[in-house]
């Protein structure tokens, strides 16, 4: 049976505002920067970087293949070092991930804390030569005036303790580091049970086995404690250090001040 005009009217009000809200929504889309349409615009996007460690959130890797570290995010980039996949430590080597830089949408760079001399050195790495990234939401203080170590998570106190620092002569690093890796089972009580390796090294005592890397670590000697007493290593009391370890993942940020 035919329709009547009146019964098609609603079908065919349909289909005009169908019809309407389309070419709004081409109109809209013509109207957009040419970055937010894609395409050849979208190149604008880049480069672009995301930074991936604060003061509450850090996130590291491992070196997997010996890794080529350059100055810039770039191929042509001068080469700062080669990283090992190993530390002298006999451990797997580890880098702290400060940010992506996105150069296309496939190709990209991390933006890394190396652990080299002189201290405080950054540079860029491709992700081919790292693990997944790790996450860590600690942070290590040390501060050499008030001789302390102060822990924090997400922003938090969650421990602190007093510390010995280096002497005048052999002095602990002020600056940015991360602890590289955790060693126990020593044979040699000096150390205490426990000892964190960092990315820090000692300007003065570079010819020391191992390169002169800072660590943190407990002591057979706690009467000496605080105090300006070792040769750059950061020493708390058996018990601090035990307590540290149970808090404090490998890759966490270290600040020296």
């Amino acid at each position: 049976m035919n329709k009547s005009a009146s019964e098609n009217r609603p079908t065919l009000v349909a289909s005009i505002a169908l019809a309407g809200a389309v070419a709004a929504l081409v109109v809209t889309l013509l109207t957009l920067p040419s970055t937010a349409r894609g395409g050849a615009g979208t190149s604008a996007l880049y480069p672009r970087t995301i930074k991936l460690t604060d003061g509450k959130v850090a996130r590291w890797a491992g070196v997997m293949k010996r890794a080529v570290v350059r100055a810039k995010p770039s191929l042509g980039g001068r080469i700062v070092t080669t990283l090992p996949t190993g530390t002298t430590d006999s451990t797997q080597n580890v880098v702290l991930v400060l940010s992506r830089v996105d150069i296309s949408p496939h190709q990209s760079w991390y933006r890394v804390r190396l652990p080299i001399l002189p201290n405080n050195k950054i540079g860029y790495v491709q992700p081919r030569y790292l693990s997944s990234l790790f996450i860590v939401h600690t942070h290590l203080y040390v501060d050499r005036g008030s001789l302390t170590a102060t822990l924090k998570r997400d922003g938090k106190t969650i421990f602190k303790t007093r510390v010995g620092v280096g002497k005048s002569h052999s002095p602990t690093p002020r600056g940015e580091f991360y602890i590289r890796d955790k060693l126990t089972n020593f044979n040699n009580p000096f150390y205490g049970p426990i000892a964190f390796g960092t990315s820090a090294r000692s300007p003065t005592l570079t010819d020391w086995p191992g390169g002169g890397y800072v660590g943190v670590h407990g002591t057979n000697q706690p009467e000496i404690l605080p105090g300006r007493v070792s040769h750059g290593c950061i020493r708390m009391r058996n018990a601090a250090i035990m307590a540290l370890a149970r808090l404090m993942p490998v890759g966490t940020p270290l600040t020296i001040r």
